[in-house]
């Protein structure tokens, strides 16, 4: 009998082991899914802050990308105007002594011409 009493009373301290163990992993798993809850909340606030910061950088692309292509065409735009004037330039630079020799001429004949209007005879 006492053997029994003995057995019953080892069977009741297991119970009340594994019922105390069953309580602390209970608090534990508790504790977890309100972590585990917390944490999921946060991620998710993460995640929607991390798609709306996505969403301003691509708009901000697209926006810099519009100015990208309008500066290079613009460049390309001034790039012709400097040849152009380049090109002007360097044809007054080729053609400045005939042109000069064409001026000076022509002011002679203007002279010789006011010269005879004026009465001058220069038919020599």
């Amino acid at each position: 009998m006492a053997m029994i009493d003995m057995l019953v009373a080892d069977l009741e301290k297991e119970i009340q082991t594994m019922e105390v163990d069953e309580k602390n992993a209970q608090e534990e798993y508790e504790t977890m899914m309100k972590v585990s809850g917390e944490k999921r909340a946060s991620d998710v606030k993460t995640i929607a802050d991390k798609v709306a910061d996505k969403a301003d950088l691509e708009a901000n692309l697209q926006k810099l990308e519009g100015e990208h292509k309008d500066t290079q065409k613009e460049a390309m735009g001034k790039g012709k105007t400097l040849m152009e004037l380049h090109g002007d330039c360097d044809w007054l630079l080729q053609n400045f002594d005939t042109r000069k020799e064409a001026r000076a001429s022509e002011l002679e004949s203007l002279k010789n011409a006011k010269a005879v209007l004026s009465g001058a005879d220069y038919s020599f």
